[in-house]
């Protein structure tokens, strides 16, 4: 079922402990197209680059299915671009740079072979972009997953309650939920945060996994230990994009099923953290896939007798 990706492409500049990089391509919409293409075959971006994005980049999405009908590019212009440095923990990080060039001004345009689509995946952005995007769709999508961040509960929260309200799902860290609900307590946290509208809360805990919330149930997914975690950029956004991939390619939108889909989310977050930027993400297998999803089994998978 066809899946419609909002979101960033842009550059980022990355310095962590075990490295640093110049410019290289990033963006939310870029890691969720990359991770979601794994599973889903039908996938549409929305965004908006300037005249400086490499074609060879915008070529390496095609070739993994992406359809680019969405994507404006500025000619004369500039892309958005981020820099960032991770500390030792690897979970906390200061912004050293952001340019939004491009994305200052961005008005989406949603092509005419995705005003269908079956599921949507709005990437943290703008919350009146994201509104923008659901107002061109000509009927609602079966499943709408928002990204959103604390930024925009700092700048923008009254847009961004408008754009949680209409959605099926929201996934947000653990220290945003605490800031969009005022509870420490993330059980808490997640009961308020369903009374603004979402029918699913997902909330991200990095290395700690992820937690799964309806009204009557929740469901813990770890996440992988890794031997090498070298960049976290993108990690969130490729746990939304295989997690709504799955779900698009399954076509069932049951909670039993969203936990699958998490597991596969949390797959593809495990393959971007080991390199820089999207590079872990292009040309995997899907051997390499279906190995990493059934180290997430055996992590889990256990006997045990109360007898």
């Amino acid at each position: 079922m066809s899946l419609l990706v909002v979101g960033t492409v842009a550059f980022d500049a990355i310095e962590t402990p075990f490295g640093k990089t110049d410019k290289i391509i990033g963006g939310a919409a870029t890691y969720i197209s990359l991770a979601a293409s794994y599973f889903s075959k039908d996938i549409h971006l929305v965004s908006v680059v300037g005249s400086d994005f490499p074609k060879e980049s915008l070529e390496m999405l095609k070739n993994h299915g992406v359809s680019l009908d969405g994507l404006q590019i500025k000619e004369g212009e500039k892309s958005f671009f981020w820099s960032g440095r991770y500390h030792n923990d690897m979970n906390s990080r200061d912004t050293l740079i952001t340019e939004l060039n491009v994305l200052a001004d961005f008005d989406p345009i949603v092509p005419e072979s995705a005003k269908d689509c079956d599921f949507l995946m709005l990437g943290n952005l703008m919350p009146v972009v994201q509104q923008k995007v659901i107002a061109q769709l000509k009927k609602r999508p079966k499943l709408i997953v928002l990204d959103t961040m604390n930024f925009w509960m700092d700048i923008a929260m009254d847009e961004l309650m408008k754009t949680i309200a209409i959605v099926d799902v929201l996934t947000v860290n653990d220290a945003e939920a605490r800031q969009l609900s005022g509870e420490y307590s993330l059980v808490k946290a997640a009961q308020k945060i369903l009374l603004m509208g979402p029918k699913v809360l997902i909330i991200k805990k990095g290395e700690h996994g992820a937690l799964l919330f309806n009204k009557e149930q929740v469901f813990f997914a770890p996440a992988l230990p890794l031997e090498d975690v070298f960049d976290p950029t993108g990690a969130g956004d490729s746990f939304a994009g295989g997690f709504i991939g799955y779900l698009a390619e399954t076509k069932d939108i049951s909670f039993d099923n969203m936990k699958r889909a998490i597991i596969f989310g949390s797959a593809m977050a495990s393959f971007t953290v080991e390199k820089f930027g999207v590079e872990r993400l292009v040309g995997l297998t899907q051997a390499q896939v279906d190995a990493r999803v059934q180290e997430f089994i055996d992590l889990v998978q256990f006997d045990i007798s109360l007898v």
